[in-house]
């Protein structure tokens, strides 16, 4: 499949959250294809190392929750073709962690790509030519018992890219919003479980998708299909239609059920 005309060589790529996994790794694939890719993440020692071996890339320090440094970042960088809102932080367990974990989260997880969106998005409607991908999670969408911070803001991303979409269709096909929601995915060493896809088999995923013009990026792994996670989403979402208990699948009374719907 041909690559979408916006992932061009020659064409310029930022991408929050750079310094390792999923965007590390489509920083990678987008310098192989000739694209000027720009990495952004809270450490410029970090960045410095993940961008040596990334042919011709720019490392600049930047905190995407701060929308005036997201602001003179895109002044700086210039005119942007593709925006990977990928920076993304886990901090915070269980309904009671404190307000500041809870805070932080939706700091970074959402009001980050708010950010990183009106940063750029203006350039890209002055140009007529852009795409935006945000980085979401199957918790954001199952919402799975264990880490109600993080399911939250992920939801939360999953609304706010969704109507994006909706708002950018309506007067441009130049421009398009985009939500990868990566399985279980670890990088690649003697570290990685069998069950997880590697960061680069994730950008290599997404980039088809988007040559697609897919907007859901629904990644399986090596230990859940896609079938498995179209199940487990329409599972969680008949929890409304049949008047079901709120995540139900991990209830004792439709346990059984459930796993034989999800598995």
């Amino acid at each position: 499949m041909a690559p979408h005309p916006v992932l061009s060589a020659g064409n310029s790529a930022v991408i929050t959250g750079a310094a390792r996994g999923i965007g590390l790794a489509t920083a990678r694939q987008l310098a192989a294809r000739g694209m000027q890719v720009t990495l952004v993440d809270l450490d410029q020692s970090d960045l410095d190392a993940a961008a040596g071996p990334v042919s011709g890339a720019t490392a600049i320090a930047a905190d995407v929750t701060d929308p005036y440094a997201m602001a003179d970042l895109a002044a700086r960088i210039g005119p942007v073709d593709f925006l990977m809102n990928n920076a993304v932080t886990r901090t915070g367990r269980g309904m009671d962690a404190p307000l500041d974990d809870w805070h932080r989260a939706m700091a970074v997880n959402f009001w980050g790509v708010v950010n990183g969106v009106r940063a750029f998005l203006p350039g890209m409607q002055a140009r007529a030519r852009g795409m935006i991908v945000n980085v979401g999670s199957k918790q954001g969408i199952t919402n799975p018992p264990g880490h109600p911070i993080y399911n939250a803001t992920k939801a939360a991303l999953k609304s706010y890219t969704e109507s994006l979409q909706h708002d950018l269709r309506q007067t441009t096909t130049s421009i398009t919003a985009h939500l990868l929601i990566p399985g279980w995915t670890m990088p690649e060493g003697p570290d990685r479980k069998p069950g997880a896809w590697s960061s680069d088999q994730v950008a290599e995923f997404m980039l088809a998708g988007l040559a697609a013009g897919d907007f859901y990026l629904l990644c399986p792994d090596n230990d859940v299909s896609t079938p498995m996670d179209h199940a487990r989403i329409r599972w969680s979402a008949a929890d409304i239609t049949e008047n079901r208990p709120p995540l139900s699948r991990w209830h004792r009374d439709f346990r059984e059920p459930a796993d034989k719907a999800c598995s």
